[in-house]
């Protein structure tokens, strides 16, 4: 495995940061890739447009993991307009690099956290629920 990652990936993949879930979290998000078998599970908490926690719980390969992780760090403080702006390209950059056959893990974070912040948003606006 270690002659298709970076060390950066590498290093989330036996290192994984926010793993977990969280009691209070405002959003939960899932998504997954059926054709690999990966899901993965975003809990987060928003408090005034901003990331103020977040975490994950993933079945995938090292990649999605990875990915994921990365993804948290990435985010973590972040506002929801600048969460937007993540894409798989940046967390893939953000890793150093990943083998083509796996920027759909780095899509799969990037669009999660997406639909996480619209899923937000629409409960703010009175469209859908709160979780929880």
């Amino acid at each position: 495995m270690s002659e298709f990652y970076t060390a950066k990936v590498l290093d989330h993949v036996h290192n994984p940061r926010n793993v977990g879930s969280l009691e209070n979290a405002n959003v939960v998000v899932q998504a997954g890739d059926p054709g690999c078998g990966d899901a993965l599970v975003f809990f987060i908490r928003i408090e005034d447009d901003i990331i103020h926690d977040i975490k994950f719980l993933i079945k995938g390969c090292g990649a999605a993991i990875a990915t994921s992780s990365i993804a948290t760090e990435l985010v973590m403080g972040k506002s929801l307009d600048e969460v937007l702006k993540l894409n798989d390209q940046k967390i893939a950059m953000a890793l150093d690099g990943l083998p083509e056959e796996k920027m759909h893990c780095s899509n799969m974070a990037a669009s999660a956290l997406h639909a996480a912040v619209q899923q937000y948003r629409s409960t703010i606006a009175g469209e859908t629920a709160p979780v929880g």
